[in-house]
């Protein structure tokens, strides 16, 4: 905390008038990242078929993680108290930002253009191939230039989006 206040440019004591403790704070960080993903999602409008949408709404996360990894680590990777748990938090709609995505998969599903299934767990599938490639890259295990890395990306969330159509 007092590298942070350092950092900040505050008194220790003045962040633990708002924070309590460090788990404290990095909820608050990892929720304003969440809020400013889904206003980023939210702000764009999502015209065309199911793929195009999906496929800007991915665009969307990699530019986030790419832009400020370490909190893209915290939002997503790192455990905390509080942090929403698939399914029960996700299936009650609490999450701004699945919340979007699932409409689109369901509104797939629902015109023919996926197969019959539980799109959340589609969502979580979609999230685990794009939260995956993305901390691999962030970590060093892919080891391309970042123009490489982002076409690998889009790539394999094509390939995800053809293996569930009708």
């Amino acid at each position: 905390m007092r590298r942070v206040a350092t950092a900040v440019g505050v008194t220790p004591m003045a962040i633990y008038r708002h924070y309590p403790n460090r788990a404290s704070l990095l909820n608050t960080l990892a929720d304003e990242g969440f809020e400013e993903l889904a206003d980023r999602l939210a702000f764009k409008t999502f015209s065309g078929g199911v793929e195009e949408r999906l496929t800007r709404m991915m665009e969307i996360y990699l530019q986030h993680a790419l832009q400020k990894p370490r909190l893209f680590e915290l939002m997503f990777l790192k455990p905390r108290a509080g942090a929403r748990a698939y399914p029960w938090d996700f299936k009650a709609r609490r999450s701004p930002t699945a919340n979007l995505l699932e409409e689109v998969v369901q509104s797939g599903m629902d015109s023919g253009y996926f197969r019959k299934g539980d799109a959340w767990e589609i969502v979580f599938e979609m999230g685990a191939l794009s939260h995956g490639l993305l901390l691999l890259y962030l970590g060093g295990r892919i080891a391309v230039p970042r123009a490489h890395f982002r076409a690998f990306y889009r790539r394999s969330f094509r390939r995800f989006i053809h293996g569930i159509r009708k």
